[in-house]
């Protein structure tokens, strides 16, 4: 029985010459415990490119590759004398006769902006990273805090002394942006009796579109920057709003209490004449404090001919 004898599971993938080879050598490094040496079917071999699996001591094994590419070899350790099994270690190794560096550049943002690197480099072993603001990181795939606004060149230097050109270097461009900020004014202020509030929109420049929130439930999605007017229907203080958005979608909300008196008031004609063309052809109603209405036009003969 294993009992309680562990095994310690390691090795190292090592590129064999000339350098545009893809062939490999693994060096099973694990560790037995010294009373229960290793046999030579301890282990499995799982090269990652679909390949049989190959069973193994702990003497080097060799594979070649077909293509380049990356690949995640797994020793796996299938001998049950040890309590762990079936343990397995797995490694990533990247392989090409030319190392290739390259990466995702992140989406712009507005600071402080956590941009994630993803490193798609074909090939390299170890990797210089210069954030284009005075730092860097030898990080595969870096995380990077900006917090300043600007236009930063990212270089990454891909390093693999296993390939034929050693390295390979790349570069892209990261903007952040500053963060927009919105301001309004309105008016009239103190408020006036059955008057629309007139709110002029003094957000920053680099803000592009903007949502207006009135604080009755009413909203406004806009690009423009003209003058809004709101009609409240309802004496009371609302809690109006507006969003400002830069063109990286990064927004900024300012609330201010804007007051309203309204006195209800509701007028209709008792009349109209439809088809004439002058003034008297349209109907409808004028009013303040209006939130639901019931409207119904008769005939001269009592006949109902519209209802909303």
């Amino acid at each position: 029985k294993a009992g309680n004898l562990p095994a310690t599971l390691d090795f190292n993938a090592v590129k064999l010459a000339p350098c545009d080879s893809l062939k490999y050598r693994f060096d099973n490094l694990s560790i037995a415990p010294p009373i229960r040496p290793f046999t030579n079917t301890s282990f499995i071999w799982d090269f990652g490119d679909n390949s049989p699996t190959m069973t193994a001591g702990t003497a080097p094994v060799f594979h070649s590759y077909a293509a380049p590419g990356t690949y995640t070899v797994k020793l796996i350790l299938v001998d049950t004398a040890y309590c762990n099994a079936p343990d397995t270690l797995k490694k990533t190794i990247n392989i090409a006769p030319l190392v290739i560096a390259q990466f995702e550049t992140p989406p712009t943002g507005c600071v402080p902006y956590t941009a994630q690197f993803t490193n798609t480099s074909v090939a390299g072993q170890t990797f210089i990273w210069n954030f284009g603001d005075n730092t860097t990181s030898t990080a595969t795939n870096p995380v990077h805090i900006y917090n300043t606004p600007g236009s930063y060149v990212v270089t990454l230097i891909a390093n693999d002394p296993n390939t034929c050109n050693l390295s390979d270097t790349t570069t892209s461009i990261i903007n952040v942006f500053p963060i927009p900020v919105s301001n309004f004014s309105f008016s009239p202020d103190p408020p006036v009796e059955n008057t629309p509030t007139s709110f002029n929109n003094l957000a920053s420049p680099d803000a592009v579109k903007f949502k207006w929130l009135f604080g009755d439930g009413d909203s406004l999605l806009t690009n423009s920057r003209l003058q809004v007017k709101h009609q409240y229907n309802a004496t009371g203080t609302y809690n109006a709003c507006l969003i400002a958005i830069n063109s990286a979608g990064c927004a900024d909300t300012l609330c201010q209490d804007v007051s309203a008196i309204i006195s209800a008031l509701v007028d209709v004609p008792n009349a109209f004449t439809p088809q004439r063309g002058d003034a008297n052809s349209v109907v409808f109603v004028r009013g303040f404090g209006i939130t639901k209405m019931r409207f119904i036009i008769w005939n001269r003969w009592g006949q109902k001919v519209f209802e909303s």
